[in-house]
């Protein structure tokens, strides 16, 4: 899971505080802005990686940068560029991930999805409505409207790929709230790549909400036989690293850090990652011992006094040997069946 978060701030002196969007309030206001790598598998989740966002003014300033202990071969980088890296960092580090989600902050830049293609990563992300791509390729390269590439709200609306199929109804639950019931539409399309069409197809899905009228479009480039509810449900598991902002905040003190020091902002930010991690794990060794404990014919035992602290509670972990996520090794070259668990 790939995202951002922010933290307002008063004054000048943070690292990488100025003037900017802050998600947490809502509109721009004074704050950091940090990127972050989530990861989840079953009801198990946690944060991986943490950078800062230097904006611009911080990078062309380097007096500014170093009485804060910015290093001098840290630059001005778009967000998505440091979601790239971190991606990269956990790869060379062993892991593996089945996807990657991200909200349309992302994927609206086709660079990004791009640099996760050469990574081999499947991916599916939520795009804006003015995102482009073509529903067939053009005959011509050509700058005439007609060889254009299209909008994904219009291509929607208007291709035939979207008109000639019936809505489909699938539903994802939800841990904290009713599940929401969703009407869906896809399509393989051909992105943008250098102003000119892709090579291969990519999956255009479009969502909506007949209770609230939202629409939502997601790009993935996972093979076209891939189930569409999978696609779906797997795209809606962003939420997880919502909630992993939440905890680590409300609970960790991720939004605690006061400071001038670049150093201090790292060190800060794995400190409330390592509490994450080790939570998330005793967590589901208590589950585990908890459950192996239990008399037969108890599905759902009482968790103990110290697993069920509020603390630990968003943390819970079921018993590996019943965890309903298929365990994947990539072995095959294909993609896994994902039966997925609520979203927190």
């Amino acid at each position: 899971m790939i995202d951002e978060t922010s933290v307002a701030k008063k004054g000048d002196q943070t690292p990488g505080v100025q003037r900017q969007y802050c998600g947490s309030r809502g509109k721009i206001e004074n704050c950091v802005v940090t990127v972050h790598l989530g990861y989840a598998h079953g009801t198990f989740k946690t944060l991986l990686d943490a950078e800062l966002y230097l904006p611009e003014s911080w990078a062309e300033d380097r007096q500014r940068s170093r009485r804060a202990g910015i290093p001098d071969d840290l630059p001005y980088r778009p967000k998505t560029a440091i979601a790239v890296a971190e991606v990269r960092r956990a790869l060379s580090n062993g892991l593996h991930f089945d996807w990657m989600v991200f909200d349309e902050g992302y994927g609206k830049d086709p660079w990004f999805l791009f640099a996760l293609d050469a990574l081999g990563q499947h991916w599916i992300g939520e795009v804006p409505k003015n995102f482009r791509c073509w529903p067939v390729p053009p005959q011509y390269q050509s700058l005439r409207k007609e060889f254009a590439s299209k909008k994904v709200y219009n291509v929607v609306r208007w291709s035939l790929a979207f008109l000639c199929q019936k809505w489909r109804t699938i539903t994802c639950p939800r841990q904290t709230v009713e599940p929401t019931v969703w009407q869906v539409k896809s399509a393989q399309v051909h992105l943008v790549h250098d102003g000119r069409p892709t090579d291969r197809t990519y999956w255009l899905i479009v969502a909506w909400n007949q209770a609230t009228d939202e629409h939502k479009y997601f790009v993935s480039n996972a093979p076209p036989g891939t189930k569409l509810d999978v696609l779906l449900k797997v795209a809606f598991r962003r939420a997880e690293i919502e909630h992993l902002f939440r905890l680590a905040k409300d609970q960790v003190g991720l939004d605690h850090f006061e400071g001038r020091s670049y150093v201090g902002l790292m060190r800060h930010m794995i400190l409330c990652q390592l509490i994450l991690l080790f939570l998330a794990e005793q967590t589901g060794r208590l589950n585990t011992e908890t459950a192996a404990t239990a008399p037969r014919g108890e599905k759902n035992p009482r968790p103990s006094t110290a697993e069920n602290s509020e603390t630990l509670a968003p943390l819970r972990t079921a018993d590996r040997d019943s965890d309903p996520i298929a365990r994947y090794d990539g072995a095959d070259g294909g993609l896994p069946e994902l039966a997925l668990c609520p979203l927190a």
